[in-house]
């Protein structure tokens, strides 16, 4: 645990540089047009004349029945959930630190000014977190790792390799492949990472 404990330390101290990605989703079509309907204020889209009223539905998740799960297979789940849970907090903290930080270097007018910051961003961190992640359990890093990339949307590798350059990213990169870690590994929700992004959900609802 003591690599894997380090990539994230550097991980979370390198999050004080960046730019987070933003996207703003946009119905397809011609610009929205505001209608006041009685007792409420909605979008609406006029085409052709006709006057279309655009209402964003709450999402449903559907999730697998687990009742035909054995034993194992549902101790497998239950210790995934319990790992999920116990990472999330510092990955949603991850994302918000890296926008926050990232405003703040933006404003910064020299590199000297912005090393200096980061160096402060690092000491707060590490006597923040230190102790915290030290606890983790190697499958309750590697999921933080990739709930990392998740939420800021870089791999722990991009991350090394744009603020501490590129031949810590390529050692870091190396040496994890000797313990079987692969930096570049990047979220896939819809792959192999899909039971995890699950429970992420799940969590998200106030269901777990």
């Amino acid at each position: 645990m003591h690599f894997l404990y380090i990539i994230i330390i550097i991980c979370f101290c390198t999050l004080a540089g960046g730019n987070p990605a933003s996207a703003a989703l946009q119905p397809p079509g011609d610009d929205p047009v505001y209608k006041d309907l009685p007792g409420t204020m909605s979008i609406a889209r006029v085409m052709n004349g006709d006057t279309l009223i655009i209402i964003e539905l709450q999402a449903v998740e559907v999730v697998a029945d687990r009742s035909s799960r054995n034993r194992w297979q549902q101790y497998r789940y239950d210790r995934t959930v319990r790992n999920v849970k116990r990472v999330y907090p510092y990955a949603k903290l991850a994302g918000q630190l890296f926008t926050e930080y990232s405003r703040e270097i933006m404003t910064l007018e020299n590199e000297r000014e912005r090393r200096a910051y980061i160096g402060k961003v690092e000491d707060e961190l590490l006597e923040r977190f230190e102790d915290d992640l030290k606890r983790l359990t190697i499958s309750q890093g590697l999921i933080l790792i990739k709930l990392i990339d998740r939420e800021t949307e870089h791999t722990t590798y991009d991350i090394l390799r744009e603020f501490r350059g590129v031949f810590s990213a390529v050692f870091w990169q190396s040496l994890g492949r000797l313990f079987g870690y692969n930096l570049k590994t990047e979220y896939d929700p819809d792959g192999e990472d899909r039971r995890i992004e699950e429970i992420v959900q799940l969590i998200e609802q106030g269901l777990l």
